[in-house]
């Protein structure tokens, strides 16, 4: 008996092929019939039936880059990517892992906690209250996971963790003896074996702990980060995936020859976040290409994860953002908030800082010094009353100021707490018809949500609807077909993943629901919903009927039912090797 047929479906398998009517049956936890609607198609009862006709039933979306390491522990199904039909996550990306742990050490997980917030954004409440921190190895981690999550999710170990079990402090500004790279190598193998699906690391200036150091594998050197690579060609189904600093906007040729050597070394593929597409600066992506096709003659391959859509993100002159990022910013932001308006306050500072924003230098965050073009969001003060909503162009206008002094202003009135959306530079035609072309590229993969980080900054995680939706309703740069096909069967071929990806009989039974005609995603609005009151950024999932994972309804209607059927995704199990040489 079939637990479950969804009865004449569009079905849009994720292969790219054309779209079919028909009738999918689920049977322990796997798609048992795929037939062709009609008396008799389908000749074994089920326990429970639907009609779906005219609604699109594809693939459970794989989301190639999120955080979600320990939201899944006080939040079990991973919201709200799993809303917005996304089945299965990759982890344990950017070199942050929050295993292995030390045993003898304490004070690692408190260090641990404290880096995860600063660099990924996370509430540190949420991190104190919401995770057990009851395991030392990377497999007692997996297994504290197991059974209680509603999503399939599979997590690269973090060379940031790496380092700190074994180097202890030293792991920040130290290099490992070759004793200790031994026994590196040896917690790899370790974790590798426990199921981790290889190795994440970061070289990128941006990514600093919560003391304000750059992270522990920012100080690693070539042969160490070749050494670990090597390690991952010794297991089934692994993978790397790496971050410098040029992966926010061009690469040196120093990281050309680092990313081309690891997967070489690995003999895997090496994917990076993210490929930033701006038709105003049209020299980048040609140059963050090269890595990718000096890979392939090399025997590797690197892949670039690129967002199909324009992500929702704010700031704030009070709290870490971006704008933290900009050179010489951090020194002023970082202050105390009092001293911190003094010193916006002042014309020679707000010019340095304007001056050092549109350098060379600031890369792509130059794109956030059009202050012009940011919107007033939520506002705290009786002299900030009726700014929601508008421009700051327009309010520097009424107001006789420069858009950057008429910006702190509305700031220092609410204590710098004003919350500020940008609008995007890169939406014009040219930045679209742009992005099209690039996603045709054999190494460019759909991605780059960071869900489960910069948790009250941005909301990555719908891009799965969103995308559909523009595909289907808007600019209609993919057809429907090629677009599930990128958003499934494209990261699943990548991760290697086994029966995963695909609607056909036999394969694991992760599939999504939706209205063709409604498929989008909300606006991004805040909500307090994380332990310790803690807030994030939701975005409720339009025209999602239904979400399936490993044939158990874990989504009806964007409420969750309850149900945790997904599995910790462990590499060789799991994954296949998929093979660069």
């Amino acid at each position: 008996m079939l637990d479950h047929l969804i009865r004449s479906a569009t079905v849009v398998d994720g292969t790219g092929a054309p779209a079919r009517v028909a009738d999918v049956g689920i049977r322990d936890g796997r798609i048992a019939v795929l037939a062709a609607p009609g008396a008799g198609a389908v000749s074994e009862e089920a326990r429970t039936s639907e009609d779906a006709h005219g609604l699109v039933l594809a693939p459970g979306f794989v989301d190639p880059h999120t955080h979600y390491d320990a939201q899944l522990f006080w939040d079990p199904y991973a919201t709200p990517s799993l809303n917005h039909g996304v089945t299965t996550v990759a982890g344990g990306n950017c070199g942050f892992t929050l295993a292995p742990l030390h045993p003898g050490r304490p004070e690692d997980a408190d260090y641990t906690r404290r880096m995860m917030s600063k660099v990924e954004g996370m509430s540190l409440v949420s991190l104190e209250e919401g995770a057990p921190w009851t395991w030392s190895s990377f497999g007692e981690y997996l297994d504290a996971l197991e059974g209680r999550i509603a999503v399939n999710a599979g997590f690269m170990v973090g060379h940031c963790a790496l380092r700190r079990y074994v180097m202890g402090a030293d792991a920040v500004g130290g290099q490992p003896t070759p004793a200790q790279l031994e026994e590196m190598l040896r917690l790899f193998h370790d974790a590798m074996d426990a199921g981790a699906w290889g190795l994440s690391t970061t070289q990128s200036s941006t990514h600093s702990d919560g003391d304000g150091q750059p992270v522990a594998s920012r100080h690693a050197r070539p042969d160490e980060l070749l050494a670990l690579s090597r390690a991952v060609a010794e297991h089934e189904g692994t993978q790397l995936e790496a971050i410098v600093a040029g992966c926010l906007d061009q690469f040196s040729d120093a990281e050309i020859d680092l990313f081309v050597e690891m997967s070489a070394a690995a003999g895997r593929p090496l994917n990076w976040n993210v490929l930033t597409i701006d038709a105003a600066v049209p020299e980048r992506v040609p140059r963050q290409l090269v890595p990718s096709e000096r890979a392939r003659k090399a025997g590797g391959r690197v892949v670039a994860l690129t967002m199909p859509i324009l992500t929702p993100m704010n700031m704030s002159l009070g709290t870490f953002c971006a704008l933290n990022l900009i050179p010489g910013w951090g020194d002023i932001l970082g202050l105390p908030v009092p001293e911190r308006i003094a010193q916006l306050r002042d014309p020679a500072v707000r010019a340095e800082m304007l001056r050092r924003a549109d350098s060379k230098e600031a890369g792509v965050f130059r794109r956030l010094a059009r202050f012009d073009r940011y919107v007033i969001g939520d506002t705290y003060s009786t002299a900030n009353e009726g700014l929601t909503g508008r421009v700051v162009a327009d309010i520097a206008a009424e107001r006789g100021q420069d858009p950057f002094t008429c910006l702190v202003e509305i700031c220092a009135a609410d204590g710098l707490r004003t919350v500020l959306w940008p609008m995007p530079t890169d939406n014009d035609p040219d930045s679209w018809a742009l992005r099209a072309e690039t996603w045709r590229h054999e190494d460019v993969l759909l991605g780059g949500s960071d869900a489960g980080a910069h948790l009250d900054r941005m909301c990555g995680a719908p891009y799965t609807t969103r995308f559909l939706g523009d595909c289907l309703r808007g600019r209609k740069l993919v057809g429907l077909e090629q677009a599930v096909k990128m958003l499934t069967d494209d990261p699943a071929q990548l991760f290697g993943l086994r029966e995963r990806g695909r609607i056909t009989e036999g394969h694991h039974a992760d599939l999504v629901l939706f209205d063709p005609e409604r498929i989008d995603a909300g606006k991004a609005t805040l909500v307090h919903d994380l332990p310790g009151d803690s807030p994030r950024l939701d975005s409720k999932a339009i025209g999602v009927n239904a979400v399936w994972v490993n044939g158990v309804e874990v989504i009806r209607e964007d409420v969750v039912t309850g149900a945790v059927p997904g599995r910790v995704l462990r590499s060789g199990r799991d994954t296949r090797t998929v093979s660069t040489k």
